[in-house]
């Protein structure tokens, strides 16, 4: 089931465990008794100083999983632990981080107004909560805003609040859902600077998103749910030999395109220069190229039609094509 490179899966087990899902499942019933079976048999284990990225179509479980995992609902079955301790009881001891994937925020509230009550519900000093908070508006541009009131914000900046509050303590875990919702690709890309400052060996990150683009570029790992099941887990970094099974990529070539199928006998025309090629591994592709710049042509760019993430993504939820 899990689909985790052997250099990986070690790093995996000699980091220190900070949060297991075991056998976790979830049943919702209505009040006609009728059940539905949100999560079902989930395992599974995140170390510290991992990011892990949460991923599924509408309706696979994430929401489920994660409201478990804060302790805001009880699982049906199995159990939820972080640092050995049941999860709400380690929250309430310790503390999280957490950005919702709905904002709910007090339109009334001031932006600055809100981040020192949430500051002051976190249990930060009095003291300590000008820091805090005037570190959070410049990390999140928000300095501007500081003194509208929440419902004059428009939807990134009211995301960008919603992302300050999570970071106004300095968490060892954090969970952020759909974190990159409604920011414009400024922010999107400056969202990816935080998160990758927030690395440290003694933090643990879950992202859940729909976007496996940000996924595949943050996460250390991607644990892939559909139907309330673990489907997979897949390593996002890339190996010498993968990926295993036939991928195309775009090859762009400036010059030498007569070349073209001496390296890639197979290579399809796309026009413009382009040409769409299968591999099997990545070391299958860095060979052709180097016999294709060897030959003398000039390689202008080489760009995955899907990534490896979406690939396994697709294959995980039956999408594959």
């Amino acid at each position: 089931m899990a689909n985790v490179p052997a250099a990986a899966a070690d790093n995996h087990r000699t980091a220190a465990l900070v949060i297991e899902f075991r056998n976790v499942g979830k049943i919702y019933k209505s009040l006609l008794g009728n059940s539905v079976k949100a999560v079902e048999e989930f395992s599974l284990m995140v170390v510290e100083g991992e990011i892990l990225g949460i991923a599924g179509p509408n309706g696979a479980g994430k929401t489920t999983l994660i409201a478990m995992m804060l302790g805001y609902l009880r699982p049906t079955s199995g159990t939820v632990e972080i640092n050995g301790l049941p999860a709400r009881k380690h929250i309430e001891r310790n503390g999280i981080g957490y950005l919702s994937e709905l904002i709910a925020i007090n339109p009334k509230w001031g932006a600055e107004t809100a981040l020192v009550r949430y500051a002051t519900l976190a249990g930060i000093s009095h003291a300590e909560i000008p820091r805090r908070v005037g570190y959070v508006v410049d990390l999140l541009g928000l300095a501007e805003h500081r003194n509208k009131k929440v419902k004059a914000l428009s939807k990134g900046n009211l995301q960008r609040l919603g992302l300050a509050q999570a970071l106004l303590r300095d968490e060892q875990i954090l969970v952020l859902d759909e974190p990159t919702h409604g920011l414009d690709p400024v922010w999107t890309q400056r969202f990816r600077d935080i998160v990758q400052d927030l690395r440290r060996p003694d933090r643990t990150i879950l992202i859940a998103s729909h976007n496996l683009d940000e996924l595949q570029r943050l996460a250390d790992r991607v644990a892939i749910i559909d139907r309330g099941r673990l489907q997979r887990v897949v390593s996002t970094s890339y190996e010498s030999e993968a990926p295993a099974a036939a991928t195309r990529f775009r090859v762009t070539l400036a010059s030498g395109h007569e070349l073209i199928r001496s390296a890639f006998p197979q290579a399809e025309d796309a026009g413009r220069g382009e040409y769409d090629v299968t591999v099997h591994s990545i070391k299958e592709l860095n060979a052709a190229l180097a016999e294709l710049i060897r030959s003398g042509a000039l390689v202008a760019s080489v760009v995955p039609e899907r990534s490896a993430l979406e690939q396994q993504f697709r294959e995980a939820v039956g999408e594959s094509q």
